[in-house]
């Protein structure tokens, strides 16, 4: 950590560990994670200074924060290889992708296309790939809506019941 500008406190190197051990398993953690298991070496540690770790270690290049869609954030200490990663949309695991093509960034955009900013240098390109794990695949999706579709109809358009009511007193 000092090496990268940081102080090493307590909680940055509980929560680095956290990280560290999650990477032997290949793990992505969401802060509830690193929250629950910071707290089996630190049982005082609050989620906000999980968090301030979380970001501090960040920044400085020590960790990683992956935000797939529809999903909570996930880090990891896998770091400075810009490797992709492969997210699943029923549980949401996050397994990691070695680059696809070559060396780091990757993968590259045809800069002559119009549009794009002239002099832009590429040197990171942040790819998710989506699917189904293999437990999930195992089970058929559910036949309910999701919790993102609505379950009770939306009203018609124009005024409300109770607005044209209150128009009829008038």
């Amino acid at each position: 950590m000092r090496a990268r500008g940081l102080r090493a406190t307590r909680p940055r190197a509980v929560v680095l560990g956290v990280l560290d051990g999650a990477a032997a398993t290949a793990e992505h953690l969401a802060v509830a994670q690193v929250v629950d298991r910071a707290r089996r070496d630190l049982p005082a540690v609050s989620v906000q200074a999980v968090y301030d770790c979380l970001d501090a270690l960040t920044r400085a290049g020590l960790a990683r924060r992956i935000e797939p869609a529809g999903h909570p954030a996930r880090y990891e200490a896998r770091v400075g290889d810009n490797h992709h990663h492969l997210v699943c949309r029923g549980c949401g695991r996050t397994a990691d992708v070695d680059c696809t093509v070559g060396a780091a960034p990757c993968l590259l955009p045809d800069l002559g296309t119009p549009g794009l900013p002239a002099g832009f240098t590429v040197d990171e390109a942040e790819v998710v790939f989506w699917g189904r794990c293999a437990d999930c695949a195992a089970t058929p999706p559910p036949t309910t809506p999701s919790p993102t579709t609505p379950t009770t109809p939306r009203p018609a358009a124009g005024p409300s019941a109770e607005t044209a009511e209150r128009e009829e007193a008038r």
